[in-house]
């Protein structure tokens, strides 16, 4: 199959985009670093304007305020990265899948699968699960009972969907992800641990994507919930009755713990921990590597993790968190020798709540 091949005016029509300076034909894309005389590149961090002078992309996306410092072609967009995507996917090139069932695949009798679908070798499909119209099932993919995939929903390969699982539409589950295992719900009972039956189930809004190798828990009463357009990276752990709002993106090895809520549109950096029980509201901003242990109730950005700094500046400051407490009481004697009028009190965090003593809020 011949590479695509578009013309910048044609990318510039399709895409909204502002065309300056001479037609040229676009054969790929690039970064400013590595892109040649007919691929495409793009400029969205400022960080990067100092390659622009001596990039080799025959077309560079950037905003109107950069268009001076580029001499050859550009195309003019109020958000690059958005227009470069959008370009970018005109080039992905997707293996066709063909209509139909694989003849090792192991499909349940009471099971339906649309026409239209695809299910690849090595397919196990349980009872009274669906496959809608549209839907790709890769290699070695496990669907158990009483699941649902959507219109236009791709499992890649191997990926499991335990039971009670159901997608919405154009659901992109990426390769080893599981959703619907058992929540890790367990009670003491005379110094034994017992198993809590999980029998929810997990329910993915249109839209959504799993990462590889991410966990979603099912529920233990009621479901555990994504809503449209979730984006989750590869290696998060998704807690049982976890609820994730619309258009919210979590980078890799996030850990979710059971019953947490997250907001809309919010985004969490890769590595942090949310612990159980909270509440975090819409459009909230979490740093990468931070550990939540209360809720959060005020949009924008949130941090909670010690800073980078050298080893030996790292030890010494370790060493004062140590002696923190003392110096808290040590403070608190000075001040009681003072007027009260002379000590103000710390004000609270208007966007962090108290946290819990409940030892369940971990769980």
């Amino acid at each position: 199959m011949s590479a695509p091949v578009f013309a910048a005016s044609e990318l510039a029509q399709r895409f909204g985009l502002e065309l300056r300076g001479d037609d040229r034909a676009v054969h790929g894309v690039g970064t400013l670093a590595t892109a040649t005389a007919d691929q495409l590149g793009f400029l969205a961090n400022p960080r990067y304007r100092g390659q622009l002078a001596e990039t080799g992309a025959g077309v560079v996306v950037l905003r109107a305020d950069d268009a001076d410092a580029r001499a050859g072609t550009a195309l003019l967009a109020r958000d690059p990265y958005v227009a470069f995507a959008k370009i970018a996917a005109l080039f992905e090139h997707k293996p066709a899948r063909m209509a139909g069932i694989h003849p090792t695949a192991a499909v349940d009798p009471s099971a339906e699968v649309e026409p239209s679908a695809h299910v690849g070798p090595h397919v196990s499909i349980g009872a009274r699960s669906r496959i809608g119209a549209g839907a790709s099932i890769g290699p070695g993919c496990v669907i158990g009972e009483d699941c649902v995939i959507g219109e236009g929903c791709e499992l890649v390969a191997r990926a499991t969907l335990v039971t009670r699982v159901r997608l919405g539409k154009r659901v992109l589950v990426h390769p080893g992800a599981v959703l619907g295992a058992d929540g890790f719900g367990i009670a003491m009972d005379h110094g034994r641990w017992i198993k809590v039956p999980q029998l929810g189930g997990v329910m993915v809004g249109d839209d959504c994507e799993i990462g590889a190798n991410t966990s979603i828990d099912r529920g233990a009463l009621g479901d555990t919930v994504l809503e449209e357009d979730v984006r989750l990276d590869n290696q998060i752990q998704v807690g049982h009755n976890v609820r994730i709002g619309e258009h919210t993106a979590i980078a890799g090895c996030v850990g979710i713990a059971g019953s947490a809520v997250i907001g809309a549109r919010c985004m969490i950096g890769g590595g942090a921990g949310i612990l159980g029980h909270l509440s975090i509201c819409d459009d909230a901003v979490i740093s990468a590597m931070s550990l939540v242990t209360r809720s959060i109730s005020r949009p924008g950005l949130h941090t909670g993790v010690f800073p980078l700094m050298p080893n030996a500046d790292w030890e010494r400051a370790a060493v004062t968190l140590k002696h923190l407490p003392a110096l808290r009481d040590r403070i608190r004697r000075l001040e009681q020798r003072l007027p009260i009028d002379s000590v103000e009190s710390p004000a609270p965090n208007p966007g962090v709540d108290a946290p819990s003593n409940d030892p369940k809020e971990s769980s």
